[in-house]
């Protein structure tokens, strides 16, 4: 489980082609210092497992269900990457409980400046707008975030500086993929008053 607060912005160093799955090699020196074969990292919010770690890098497999139904897919060489370890028990919860399980993938429709802030507008899957509301939390490319605005077929949220220069939102542009993960107690509470009116949600 992890919390949606980014710890390092890591760079995808290679991509190893498998057929059926790509190696993805990543520098992260802060979140591979106690990492291990067979932990987890987030990647841009998609949950990897490490393979092996060594000088400050560490590489995983991705299928390919994974590259096809996230941004995963259109990571290059160069590419920066938002990294976080799970959360250890009895840490803080900074953020909101985020799985690492990719909901969907939006794109970044606008950026609007301010003084002391950026609205940045994104993309919403339809099938996915009912778990998002105003004042909420959702999942942008592992980035635990508050929603501004929520419409049918997108959503605004509002960055400070810290987000803007501590993680890939504040680099992306227009145009670019996002993927998003909504928050995991709406889908348990559509799941549960599905269960009480006979009309389970699928």
């Amino acid at each position: 489980m992890f919390t949606g607060i980014v710890e390092e912005l890591g760079e995808v160093v290679a991509v190893a082609d498998l057929g059926d799955a790509s190696r993805f090699t990543l520098r992260g020196p802060v979140v591979t210092q106690d990492a291990k074969h067979g932990d987890s990292i987030a990647v841009n919010g998609v949950c990897l497992t490490v393979v092996e770690t060594a000088d400050g890098a560490f590489t995983a497999d991705v299928m390919a269900e994974t590259l096809h139904r996230s941004s995963l897919g259109a990571l290059r060489t160069g590419s920066r990457v938002n990294l976080e370890r799970p959360m250890a028990l009895g840490g803080r919860l900074g953020g909101h409980l985020v799985q690492g399980h990719v909901d969907g993938t939006g794109t970044i429709v606008e950026r609007t400046p301010a003084e002391h802030w950026e609205i940045v507008k994104v993309s919403l899957p339809k099938e996915l707008s009912r778990y998002v509301v105003e004042k909420g939390s959702i999942t942008v490319d592992g980035i635990s975030l508050t929603v501004v605005e929520a419409a049918d077929d997108y959503f605004t949220v509002s960055l400070i500086p810290t987000t803007l220069s501590l993680t890939t939102l504040g680099i992306k542009q227009p145009g670019d993929p996002v993927n998003l993960e909504v928050d995991v107690l709406a889908k348990y509470v559509e799941r549960l008053l599905g269960d009480r009116t006979g009309d389970v949600a699928k």
